[in-house]
Formats: structure tokens, C-alpha cells, sequence
């Protein structure tokens, strides 16, 4: 697992309508640098072909392309522009074994690149939690390949088990009886091989990050993480970054009301021209 990641490949066709010139949603699989297979759908958003943003949502970990949670975002989303979901590797129909946030960088390429194939003007990243992560990284490790990123619910450092719940994911990933858990419970399934090396960790990221406009949001009742993750990300950046902390707000996709999903695609819209 290495800090700076090859080069990505997505392929896909895509065809307007042939009288309205206009795309309705496509399903692909896409194919990351290191070969995996990694599902996508594209949406198109209410601007015309071609024009406007197109959003990359990057889900937490459990997550997939079909996940209602992951639905209910894109669909928030894509008031804003063209939405592309896809899956991480070992999530849903994707190929692989989830790495935790590491080699999935390669797969956000692929979803990025295949993103800008549809013509549109510009392209922000929207993750959360191991998304959140995986969006910073990107960004890092491939400078300018999109005009805005959204981290939501992110962690700071790696190896955190300071709250109840990142003890019980720890465990998940590391015994080999957690695995289990997560490919038969939770429909993830997780390589069982450390990180060697350790990637670039989110703080670290997040100062390679600008001009690209960067939004923090995380909620101040975040079970997995607490205020200082965010607060150490916005400080990493020198003051680059806008930082919302949102009162009552748990973790991730699942705590992320509609009014909050608006308002984070209507940043990406504006911030991204």
C-alpha cells in the first residue's frame, strides 16, 4: 500500500438521448490502476449537458452504492448538479477488500476521472467518515483534479480508538472473527493485511490541499470522533478551510438531515465555479 498512487483508468460509454441530447442514468463498472473493478452510477443533475458540477459522493465505510443512507445523499445532492456514486472496493458489487481508507484513493480516481468524462465544467468530492478521509487524500495526492472537497464526519490521524465505537471498528478489522463479522453482517469485506506503509494520514493531506476550496463539517455529537479531529483538520490547513460544526449532529451519512446535505451541495456548486 503505497502513499502516492499510479495513475487511474475508468472506462465507459455513454450516450445522450438521441433527441433530447440530454443522459438518463448510467451503470458501470469502472476499473481502478490496480485493477479492481469498482461499481458506478451517474445521475444527471438539473443543469444542461455538459454545464454545471458534477458531485463524486464517496461513502463511509459499510456503505455502498445502494445503501438507502447513501440514496437519500445523492438524491439531496443532486439538487446541485450531477451526482456520481459508486462503491469501494469489497462494499456492494465492487470488486476487492476494503483497505480502510488506503487503496481506496485509487477508486475515487477512477470515480473522478470517469466524472469529468461527461462533459461537465467542474467536479467536487463529497465524503463522509472513511470517505471524508479518502476525499482529502485525493485531493492531496492528485492536485487539481477538482474544484472543491467536502470531508464530513473525517478523521484526523489513523489508529484512533479513544471512543467505544472506533475500538469496536478496530476490532472489526483486525481479528480475523471481526472479518467474519463484516463480509456475512455487514456486507464488507476487509483485507486482512496491515498497512505497509502507513498512507498519508487526513491531517497530513489536508495542507497540500489548497487553493482547492475545502469544507470541514462535523457534528458535535460525533460518537466516533471527537471535535478535536475536525478542529485539527481546519488548523492544518492554515486557515483555508471552512469549518462547520454542526450542533446535535452525530456521525456520517446517516446523521446528515436534508437542510445540512443542501447546504453542503450548495457550497460545492458555488465553491467549485
Amino acid at each position: 500500500m503505497n502513499n502516492r498512487p499510479a495513475g487511474h483508468v475508468a472506462r465507459s460509454t455513454v450516450r445522450p438521448d438521441d433527441e433530447t441530447g440530454r443522459r438518463g442514468p448510467v451503470r458501470t463498472f469502472l476499473r481502478t490502476a490496480d485493477g479492481i473493478p469498482v461499481e458506478a452510477v451517474y445521475e444527471p443533475g438539473p443543469a444542461a449537458p455538459g454545464t454545471g458540477t458534477v458531485l463524486v459522493v464517496a461513502h463511509g465505510f459499510t456503505g455502498d452504492v445502494g445503501r438507502p443512507h447513501v440514496r437519500r445523499v445523492a438524491a439531496g445532492l443532486a439538487r446541485h448538479g450531477a451526482v456520481v456514486t459508486f462503491s469501494f472496493r469489497g462494499h456492494g458489487r465492487s470488486g476487492g477488500r476494503s483497505t480502510v481508507g488506503d487503496k481506496e484513493v485509487l477508486d475515487l480516481a477512477a470515480a473522478v476521472a470517469w466524472a469529468r468524462g461527461f462533459g461537465h465544467e467542474r467536479v467536487a468530492t463529497v465524503g463522509f467518515s472513511m470517505g471524508g478521509s479518502v476525499v482529502l487524500r485525493h485531493a492531496a495526492l492528485y492536485p487539481g483534479t477538482v474544484d472543491a472537497v467536502a470531508a464530513v464526519s473525517a478523521p484526523a490521524r489513523w489508529y484512533y480508538r479513544g471512543t467505544a465505537p472506533m475500538r469496536r471498528l478496530h476490532w472489526l478489522v483486525t481479528r480475523p472473527e471481526g472479518r467474519l463479522v463484516g463480509r456475512y453482517g455487514l456486507r464488507t469485506r476487509i483485507h486482512h493485511r496491515d498497512w505497509d506503509p502507513v498512507p498519508l494520514s487526513p491531517v497530513e493531506a489536508v495542507p497540500r490541499i489548497a487553493p482547492t476550496p475545502l469544507l470541514i463539517v462535523h457534528g458535535d455529537r460525533d460518537g466516533y470522533f471527537p471535535l478535536d479531529h475536525p478542529r485539527m483538520l481546519a488548523e492544518a490547513s492554515g486557515g483555508h478551510a471552512e469549518l462547520w460544526l454542526e450542533p446535535g449532529m452525530g456521525h456520517a451519512e446517516h446523521a446528515a438531515d436534508d437542510a445540512l446535505v443542501d447546504r453542503i451541495g450548495d457550497w460545492a456548486a458555488r465553491r467549485s465555479g
